[in-house]
């Protein structure tokens, strides 16, 4: 049966049981299998024709003195037989009018070793009532690399007096209880066969096993496959020989894996549908069902498109591009953060003003991470665009037809302006009220709603169109304006959001 690993993959089952938890509270709850044992202390109330209130410890004889009763053997009593015990006592003496309750007030303190393969081997102190994996998390836990979860056995006087097996507890939450005594040993054994599991699982830990070789299900039982698992392919090395099967998770009938075995459980199957979303300006379903393979033809002819929708706009946001658009805007950063922060200065005045500028650049390097662009796949202009593979996941928007077009960036009134056919980019940002101070004349860019997009003030808009005018970028060193310009313009294109340094 195997035992524990880690909790990333290839790790250690169990690895994380041992982080001062069990150490930092000690068990003082009522266990009816304690047994009473010298120096255990023993509340007696009694009440009635003789009032008593005391706690009495256990002596070296085995008994507690009670007044007027004498001595009371208590010594290896079940706590749950305690009370009677002791009642049946007093009542000899005291045989009507008085009431008595006796209860185990605190266990007996022990020293007990801990050794094998433990992070602190050492003797340690608790309570004679404290679990084994008190004592064990006090001596660091044990030893993820080397050391068994399965084999821990108790020694006391060179007997073993009972074995652990620790999966049972992670799996089940079993624990044998067990009364520890002074002088008693833990003692962790070695490690014995692994099994490494990764991919398609819930539980991606390496397990121990008692045998070299086992079922491949009863591991699969462990590492707990997802919904979407289909295979699993084990990796064997045996000396300088390595060697890979493939199986069907409906096939492991007479699979055995063995010691060492890499097993890597996979979602090997083709997609039969993928699902696209529809937004916008549109009467039908917000989602569409169609096969894997399906093209935006094939989407766009299932679209109930609303009256007042701009079809021949319609736009593709895709995750993958956005991702790739991520990542494209992360590089131009970093190397806009190497040149800056690699920058030499050869006075102490120009260190200074390189330091403010730097500044300056980090603030807005933090604020562009912070980006997301939209994903916006082009398609207008291109006659093949309805044969475009679908990907699971996109996103097909319906603009509304607009008679309006938008101004804004570095322009003194951004606005929504009605559209005149004869009118260019630069009409429409005299309209806004014209250029500000900081606007950068040569980055007028003109988005259309279907993804195209123009950088020319002489461009004419269309209809729900937007202009953007970016702002200009000021710097000491041409490098640095030159970067800072274009991931603007790279923002501005795949997010449609303006930024200033």
């Amino acid at each position: 049966m195997p035992v524990q690993g880690s909790a990333s993959g290839g790790g250690v089952f169990g690895s994380n049981l041992f982080r001062g938890a069990f150490s930092q509270v000690q068990f003082s709850g009522f266990n009816p299998e304690y047994q009473i044992a010298v120096g255990d202390l023993i509340k007696l109330r009694m009440w009635g024709a003789f009032n008593l209130d005391a706690t009495l410890a256990v002596d070296p004889q085995g008994n507690i003195f009670i007044p007027n009763v004498g001595p009371v053997n208590v010594i290896g009593v079940r706590n749950g037989d305690l009370n009677a015990l002791v009642e049946a006592r007093i009542k000899k003496v005291y045989r009507a009018n008085t009431g008595v309750y006796a209860s185990l007030e605190a266990a007996q303190p022990v020293k007990v070793y801990v050794t094998g393969y433990v992070h602190k081997p050492g003797l340690y102190g608790g309570l004679s009532s404290d679990s084994v994996l008190y004592y064990l998390d006090k001596a660091g836990g044990i030893d993820a690399d080397r050391g068994s979860f399965l084999d821990i056995a108790v020694q006391r006087q060179g007997q073993a007096r009972a074995h652990f097996d620790l999966y049972k507890f992670l799996l089940e939450g079993r624990i044998d209880p067990l009364q520890l005594r002074d002088g008693d040993t833990v003692v962790v054994g070695p490690r014995r066969h692994t099994v490494t599991v990764s991919g398609e699982v819930l539980n991606p830990f390496q397990f121990e096993t008692r045998s070299a070789r086992l079922p491949a299900a009863e591991v699969l039982a462990l590492a707990k496959p997802k919904p979407n698992a289909t295979h699993l392919s084990i990796v064997r090395k045996r000396g300088a020989e390595r060697r890979g099967e493939y199986y069907g998770l409906a096939e492991l009938g007479g699979v055995v894996l063995e010691d060492g075995d890499e097993v890597t459980v996979t979602a090997d199957k083709s997609p039969g549908t993928i699902l696209v979303r529809v937004e916008g300006a549109h009467l039908g379903e917000h989602a569409l069902v169609l096969p894997y393979g399906a093209r935006l033809k094939d989407a766009l002819a299932r679209i109930k498109a609303a009256p007042q929708a701009n079809a021949a706009a319609a736009q593709l946001f895709r995750k993958s591009v956005a991702e790739r658009q991520k990542v494209m805007l992360d590089a131009s950063l970093r190397g806009l953060e190497a040149t800056v922060l690699t920058a030499r200065s050869e006075t102490s005045e120009e260190a200074l003003l390189r330091a403010k500028e730097a500044e300056l650049v980090m603030q807005f390097v933090a604020r562009a991470r912070q980006v997301q662009p939209k994903g916006q796949v082009l398609l207008a202009g291109n006659s093949q665009s309805g044969e475009a593979l679908l990907e699971d996941g996109d996103v097909i928007n319906i603009p509304e037809r607009s008679h309006l077009v938008m101004v804004h960036g570095e322009v003194l009134f951004p606005n929504a302006i009605v559209h005149e056919a004869k009118m260019d980019a630069d009409d429409y940002i005299r309209q806004a009220g014209g250029y500000t101070q900081q606007a950068d004349k040569s980055r007028v860019i003109v988005m259309h709603q279907d993804g195209r997009f123009a950088v020319d003030a002489d461009a004419r808009p269309l209809p729900g169109d937007e202009i953007m005018v970016l702002p200009k970028v000021q710097g000491k060193r041409i490098e640095i304006t030159r970067a800072v310009s274009q991931i603007i313009y790279q923002i501005a294109v795949a997010a449609k959001v303006i930024f200033d340094l």
